[in-house]
């Protein structure tokens, strides 16, 4: 079983032992402002779905389809653009997909029927979908051993930052201009991001230690005079690989003996907590206005959920320094689903339905941060993009269908609160799996 510093003894494991640099700190953040806009690019449509249904009329089920076309989007991008990364290098993967990201939903303002802006939110879906794995894997390899979980952490607490400032945006903008305007400058301010990951956003070592560009030895030591490390004077020899690294090559691997089982419970896992977790954050601003809230109330809602991400996945990381992930991740999962099935009990009580948006909001993004922590370091480095990017592709599949089977039960007359107590099933079945997956780690070690 692979570690995060199994590719090379000299430079991976002082980065590993030493002090974090400044470097690598900002490495690290720029992988969080790249998340923070994906976190506004991906909620957008869960803030302005109000807005968008009330213009074109749109059932619940039409509203579903739009809040899913993005997931498709994101699902495609993480099967098939983000194992990209493998091949051609995490940095430049990052940069054209932030540019397909910020177009689409630039383009998205200037929308004048629903299947074009659902078109459109695919588009950027792609974007999101490619850029995901890598930035998490850049941070978690330019992370020291000490703060590794925690750096992954905040990758996911960018994402509730994203949405939470999205959705305060989004509140006053949609009364003073209207839903398009917020797409609009949504594309407007991920665009302007370029020249800065242009300039600062460094490729991975792993990356130039297992594919060896030309030039990967002084690119290396580039690196590793800005980390305040030595120069090297040769690559060391290449660590034992499971084999070329194309599309082909990497499945291959993640079915390999070593760690089959662990592909299949994180690709369960993903599954089930996507599933739950795209439906909270895509239907609820929508069901808090139908369970009695205003539509700035609705909003309001949504970004608590989002503004409890920040606090849940910044101490999960925290946690993790201190205590096993595994048990960590199984207890959010459990408090997500109790919660879940107490929101809309108290229907008509605004302000208990906000506290309860707020603490399912900090254990629900939780459980998404666990599976991202708790991925990448169970494939080797050469694999470790397409490994995350299909558990991830696997969860999308779950978010697509999320708001795609929560639009016709509501067309059924389901009330909310059923059907949040319904999906809280989900986070259940996820606690189960995620424990089983530490221990099919354990045993392949």
């Amino acid at each position: 079983m692979a570690s995060s510093s199994s590719l090379n003894p000299t430079a991976i494991q002082t980065m590993d032992d030493r002090s974090m640099t400044f470097f690598q700190w900002r490495a690290v953040a720029l992988c969080c402002l790249i998340n923070m806009l994906d976190g506004f690019d991906v909620m957008v449509m869960a803030f302005t779905a109000p807005s968008v249904s009330s213009h074109w009329s749109l059932t619940s089920t039409q509203v579903g389809y739009l809040l899913s076309a993005g997931l498709v989007g994101m699902t495609v991008g993480s099967l098939f653009i983000a194992p990209l990364a493998d091949r051609i290098g995490r940095r430049p993967l990052v940069l054209w997909c932030v540019m397909v990201c910020g177009t689409g939903m630039l383009l998205s303002s200037y929308s004048q029927t629903p299947t074009h802006l659902g078109f459109l939110r695919f588009v950027t879906g792609l974007g999101i979908g490619g850029i995901l794995a890598s930035s998490y894997v850049i941070a978690g390899e330019y992370a020291s051993k000490r703060w590794r979980s925690l750096a992954i952490s905040l990758q996911a607490t960018a994402y509730a930052t994203g949405a939470t400032v999205g959705g305060l945006i989004t509140a006053r903008i949609i009364g003073q201009i209207g839903w398009d305007a917020v797409f609009f400058y949504g594309g407007a301010i991920t665009l302007s991001i370029l020249p800065i990951l242009y300039l600062w956003l460094p490729e991975s070592l792993d990356f130039y230690f297992s594919r060896r560009p030309k030039g990967a030895l002084d690119r290396v030591n580039a690196i590793l005079r800005k980390s305040g490390q030595p120069a090297l004077a040769t690559l060391p020899p290449a660590a034992q690989q499971s084999g070329k690294t194309g599309l082909k090559q990497s499945m291959a691997y993640l079915f390999s003996p070593g760690v089959r089982r662990a592909t299949a419970l994180i690709w369960v896992s993903f599954f089930l907590i996507m599933f739950g977790f795209y439906f909270v954050m895509s239907w609820s601003p929508r069901l808090f206005v139908a369970a009695g809230l205003s539509t700035q109330q609705g909003i309001t809602g949504g970004v608590l959920l989002n503004f409890g991400g920040i606090i849940g996945t910044s101490l999960i990381g925290l946690l993790a320094a201190r205590l096993l992930l595994y048990k960590i991740h199984a207890t959010y999962l459990i408090a997500t689903a109790f919660l879940m099935s107490m929101l809309l009990n108290v229907t008509g009580q605004v302000d208990q339905i906000l506290v309860l948006a707020f603490l399912l909001g900090v254990f629900v993004n939780g459980c998404v941060a666990g599976m991202f922590a708790m991925t990448p370091m169970v494939y080797e480095s050469a694999h470790r993009v397409t490994g995350l990017g299909w558990g991830i592709g696997m969860g999308r599949l779950g978010s697509i269908l999320s708001p795609l089977a929560a639009g016709p039960l509501l067309d059924a007359k389901w009330g909310a609160d059923e059907v949040y107590r319904l999906y809280a099933i989900a986070f259940v079945l996820a606690a189960i799996t995620v424990v089983l997956l530490h221990f099919a780690v354990k045993k392949e070690r």
